[in-house]
C-alpha cells in the first residue's frame, strides 16, 4: 500500500497595499482602504507614491478602522489652499525665475500636525515611499528617516512643488519613475499585492483650466497608463496581483479638493461591491484603467 505523500504547508501570502498618486483623487483610496479593512484585509506593509504616499504614511501610523476613519475626516476638511496655495506670491516667484509654482510649507504643516511619528521606521506598520532623483531620474525608495521630508519628496510634483533634499540627493515626485510602485513592493518581499489606484477623470467635458490643474490631470492619465503597463508586466508571474477598480465615470479633476466626501463614500461602496463579487479572487486589469472617455 502506497504511503500518503506528506502535506506541504504553504507560507501565508505576504500582502502589500500599494497606493498610487493622483492629487485630490487620493481621497478615493481612503474609501477603498476602508472597504478592504471591513472585508478583513490587513497588509504586512504599505508602499506609496505621491498622493498615495500621504495616505500610506498616515495610515501606517494607525493601521486600524479608526485610523481609516480619521483619514477620511482629514480629507473632508482639506482645502486646496492648504495643499496648493497658488497666489500672488507664486506669481512673483515665477517672475524671479523660481523653479517651482507653489510653496510646500502648507503641506509640511499638515503632515507635522497629523503624522503620529517622526521617522518612517517608527510607524506602527512598515511603510515605504517612492521618490525620484531629480538629476538622473532614478527611483529612490525611502523606508527610514524623517517621515515628513520623505512624504514631501514623494509628493513633490516637478515644477509645482520644490524638490526635497534627503542626504546628497534632491528628490521629486515618485510618479516620475514609479507612480504605482508594484515592482517596489515585490522587491520588498510581497507575494500578494493589492493596488489602490486613483484612476483618472474620464468624464470631464473639457480640459481643466489653469497650469497646475492641467499638469495634474495629465499626470493622472500617465499614472493610469503606467499601472496598466506594470500589471501586464507582472501577468503570468507568481505574484498574486489584484487591482481595486477605480471610479468610473469620474468627472472630478485631481485639482479639485471639494469632492472628498463624495469620492470616499462612492469608493467605499463600489469597492464593497467588487469584493462581494469575488474581486480578490480574480486577476486582471479593471477596464476603468484603460484609455476611455465617458
Amino acid at each position: 500500500m502506497a504511503e500518503a505523500s506528506p502535506q506541504v504547508e504553504r507560507a501565508p501570502p505576504r500582502t502589500a497595499f500599494v497606493l498610487a498618486g493622483g492629487g485630490s483623487l487620493g481621497a478615493i483610496e481612503v474609501g477603498m482602504l476602508q472597504a478592504l479593512l471591513e472585508w478583513g484585509e490587513q497588509p504586512a506593509f504599505l508602499v506609496g507614491a505621491s498622493a498615495g504616499a500621504i495616505n500610506a504614511a498616515y495610515f501606517a501610523g494607525d493601521p486600524t478602522h479608526a485610523g481609516a476613519r480619521e483619514l477620511e475626516r482629514i480629507w473632508c476638511a482639506l482645502k486646496r489652499s492648504d495643499v496648493l496655495p497658488f497666489n500672488l506670491r507664486s506669481v512673483f516667484g515665477l517672475l524671479r525665475r523660481r523653479g517651482h509654482l507653489v510653496d510646500s510649507s502648507g503641506l509640511r504643516r499638515l503632515l507635522e500636525r497629523y503624522l503620529p511619528y517622526r521617522r518612517l521606521e517608527d510607524a506602527a506598520l512598515p511603510v515605504h515611499l517612492v521618490a525620484s532623483d531629480m538629476l538622473n531620474g532614478q527611483e529612490v525608495l525611502l523606508s527610514t528617516g524623517a517621515a515628513v521630508d520623505a512624504v514631501l519628496a514623494s509628493a513633490a510634483i516637478p515644477g509645482v512643488y520644490p524638490p526635497v533634499r534627503i542626504g546628497e540627493r534632491w528628490l521629486v515626485d515618485g510618479g516620475v519613475t514609479n507612480n504605482t510602485p508594484i515592482s517596489a513592493a515585490v522587491r520588498l518581499g510581497a507575494t500578494r499585492v493589492i493596488v489602490l489606484p486613483t484612476g483618472f477623470a474620464c468624464a470631464l467635458e473639457r480640459a481643466p483650466s489653469g497650469a497646475i490643474a492641467r499638469a495634474m490631470h495629465a499626470l493622472s492619465l500617465l499614472v493610469a497608463r503606467q499601472l496598466v503597463y506594470d500589471a501586464e508586466r507582472f501577468a503570468g508571474t507568481a505574484l498574486a496581483l489584484r487591482i481595486v477598480p477605480s471610479l468610473c465615470p469620474l468627472d472630478v479633476s485631481p485639482y479639485d479638493y471639494t469632492a472628498a466626501a463624495r469620492l470616499i463614500a462612492r469608493a467605499r461602496t463600489e469597492t464593497h461591491r467588487w469584493l462581494e463579487r469575488g474581486g480578490l479572487e480574480q486577476a486582471g486589469i479593471p477596464p476603468q484603467l484603460r484609455e476611455h472617455h465617458d
